[in-house]
């Protein structure tokens, strides 16, 4: 049935759905379900391939949390987002380059701060932050230049309205009845919904660490990253409403039920919250309203955290083009709605609508509460007065984001898992589509009562993946036999923790155009998208611009290393190495450290082949700090011998901020660097080495 399906012109679809009893109101070679950014990417793809399309959204606006509030980019490393992801950052970029586009504040003034790099890359044309309507104006004026039909606000029929043939989908059905027939189906929600409606497995909430051998994916209790937990304030915070009296009851927002081991399992999903836009500019600021509902007990914490000494309550007020911001949570009591969406994920349309207006709800009361209660200190209150909601965003919604941050949803189940293992590199990840490369990223899971009688949360996750991952194409496709023209680029097969860091705007817009060009391919070859030729694929994955490894030598300000580049990764290490945080000037976006620990007993040696013998200069790359070594000893093995160079790691490197000069030196085919903590005082980094030819 599959490959005789695949023959069938559209409208004999349409003619064998009449036959049963469904009438197809709209048929298209591929019927992407979903209204996110990767929706749009994946419509763009299908049609630039030469195929009919149409987006079937849940949604009114187009774009998801792009176009939602969340303007300032988790990028991660820039230099492996490619195609059709970089290129909306470019059309950002085209609308702000017209001093139009600047209204509150000139172009000249703003600060061009971005995560790790900047925002504005004159050089490359691409803008990494943006306000919530410039966004949403690029999605639809892109798709209106395609003439992709969109239909909006237009609801799967969750219980009857996916029709299958085998393991095929021959068309879905809102729930006003319309039917969309199609060659190919993607489901670009970030629930998971037509999926899940298909009959594809998938999984909610957090695996153990023993189900596919990870370190970060169960529950984490004690674990305690970022600034995101009462540890980072001094004075620990009872639950009770009578401080330090367990008889009193229990404040709103603890949870008194037990936390759980640590490395189990649960159905807990981390916290969701919206990325609310504020603004300062008096005449574009509406004064944050009080939501009905408002009940001040909701906030105790809070306030106690903030009587406590908290000073970071604006600390991800992050700044956006035209005095706007990009609020984001921060702190162990913020705009994250801990314990409040755990059956989110298969809620039903309805109680969907209830959890996100509890959430609006919960996040509009904390800022009525800290900009009007008497009890807040004054200096937090007065710097908030001065924020409001901006007239000019969300116009029909209140000027409030019409999109809830669904960090985490349903997740497929599919042919391939990716898991911490791939992105740490610790697993190989096979047939690539497409790269992530920002910080494995968890937000807090429960907030719960600890032994001792104090407040705490728990499942708040940051670790650096090392540099940039493959994200493995089988993980957009279902296991064999349970879809073979579906394909799942947002609500993909990855474990909790994985999917931390995947789970990124970009990402999703790089996976949306993999998969749709998955599906133009299968379907042209009238095969399952299980069973596409994987060279194919990234063949033309290639020639449409996606970046599927590493560019060599890349650090994520965009600088790149000439020459032969041979990355920490790839170096052959004895002793104990540890994956540091990407800075600025990492090359491949990650670097290793000694810990400071097991001195003599560690080394990494970089080995080269080079095309051809003769000079070569040699750089040494490592990310500088106090708390490196000063006499860290780099050996040169060259033709004449070896050349012991001593590294200072605290000073900043001279060449581009990246690397510092060991020498020009003579080579045969075959060059190599040790490095090693022999006699070290501090940290010692291991980045890059770099070969130049003279």
């Amino acid at each position: 049935m599959m490959k005789r399906l695949n023959l069938f012109s559209l409208a004999a679809l349409a003619l064998m759905l009449g036959d049963r009893g469904i009438a197809a109101d709209s048929t298209h070679d591929v019927v992407v379900y979903g209204g996110t950014c990767a929706a749009v990417t994946a419509a763009v793809q299908v049609k630039k391939m030469g195929k009919s399309v149409i987006i079937v959204s849940p949604d009114k606006h187009l774009g998801g949390l792009s176009s939602g509030g969340l303007g300032w980019t988790d990028s991660g490393n820039k230099s492996v987002i490619g195609g059709l992801s970089r290129e909306f950052y470019h059309r950002i970029w085209l609308h702000y380059d017209q001093d139009a586009a600047w209204v509150q504040q000139k172009k000249s003034e703003y600060g061009n701060k971005g995560q790790g790099t900047e925002a504005i890359d004159a050089t490359s044309g691409t803008m990494w932050i943006f306000e919530p309507h410039a966004a949403e104006q690029v999605f639809d004026a892109w798709v209106k230049e395609l003439d992709i039909p969109v239909v909006r606000e237009a609801l799967l029929d969750r219980a009857n309205g996916v029709k299958k043939e085998g393991d095929r989908i021959a068309s879905i059905s809102t729930l006003d009845g319309t039917v969309y027939a199609g060659k190919m189906f993607i489901d670009a929600t970030y629930e998971g919904d037509l999926m899940a409606a298909a009959g594809v497995d998938y999984h909610v909430g957090r695996e153990a660490n023993s189900v596919y051998g990870e370190e970060h994916n169960g529950i984490q209790v004690g674990v305690l990253h970022h600034k995101h937990h009462f540890g980072a304030v001094d004075t620990p915070i009872s639950p009770y409403k009578l401080a330090g009296d367990p008889k009193s009851g229990v404040l709103p927002r603890v949870s008194t039920e037990p936390v759980g081991e640590f490395g189990a399992g649960d159905k807990r999903v981390q916290a969701y919250c919206f990325r609310s836009c504020y603004t300062n500019v008096p005449e574009n600021r509406i004064p944050f309203p009080k939501p009905e509902g408002y009940d001040a007990e909701q906030y105790e914490i809070l306030l106690r955290v903030l009587n406590a000494g908290w000073k970071e309550f604006f600390g991800k007020f992050d700044p956006i083009p035209n005095h706007k911001t990009d609020t984001n949570n921060h702190g162990p009591f913020s705009f994250d709605n801990i314990g409040y969406n755990y059956d989110y994920p298969e809620a039903s349309y309805e109680r969907r609508r209830e959890i996100i207006a509890e959430h609006r709800t919960y996040q509009q009361g904390l800022m009525w509460f800290v900009a009007n209660d008497p009890r807040v200190p004054k200096d937090v209150q007065d710097e908030l007065r001065e924020w409001g909601l901006p007239k000019d965003e969300f116009s029909d919604n209140g000027n409030w984001s019409h999109q809830l941050y669904i960090r985490e949803a349903r997740r497929m189940i599919g042919k391939f898992v990716m898991t911490e293992n791939e992105l740490r590199k610790m697993k190989p990840t096979p047939e690539s589509v497409g790269m992530g490369s920002y910080t494995i990223d968890s937000h807090n899971v429960q907030r719960y009562i600890t032994p001792e009688g104090y407040v705490q949360n728990e499942g708040d996750i940051g670790v650096s993946t090392g540099g940039p991952y493959e994200i493995a194409y089988g993980s957009l496709v279902p296991k064999e036999g349970q879809g073979a023209n579906l394909v799942v680029p947002v609500a993909m097969s990855a474990s909790h923790i994985a999917y931390g860091s995947i789970r990124m705007e970009p990402v999703f817009m790089i996976l949306g155009q993999s998969a749709a060009t998955a599906a133009v391919m299968a379907d042209e070859a009238g095969i399952s998208v299980q069973a596409l030729s994987y060279d194919k694929l990234k063949e033309r994955l290639l020639a449409d611009g996606q970046i599927l490894q590493t560019p060599a030598g890349v650090t994520p300000a965009g600088v790149k290393l000439e020459g032969i580049v041979i990355d920490n990764q790839d170096a052959l290490k004895r002793g104990s190495w540890t994956v540091g945080s990407a800075g600025k000037s990492a090359v491949n976006g990650g670097y290793q450290h000694d810990g400071n620990a097991n001195k003599g007993a560690t080394s990494a040696l970089f080995t080269a082949k080079l095309p051809k013998a003769g000079k070569y200069e040699v750089r040494f790359a490592y990310v500088p700090n106090n708390n490196r070594a000063e006499n860290v000893p780099v050996v040169v093995h060259h033709a004449a011998g070896d050349t012991k160079v001593m590294v200072n790691e605290r000073l900043k490197p001279k060449l581009d901020g990246v690397s510092v000069s060991l020498g020009v030196f003579e080579f045969g085919p075959e060059g190599s660097v040790e490095v090693s903590n022999e006699g070290t005082t501090g940290h010692v980094i291991i980045d890059a080495v770099q070969w130049l030819a003279q």
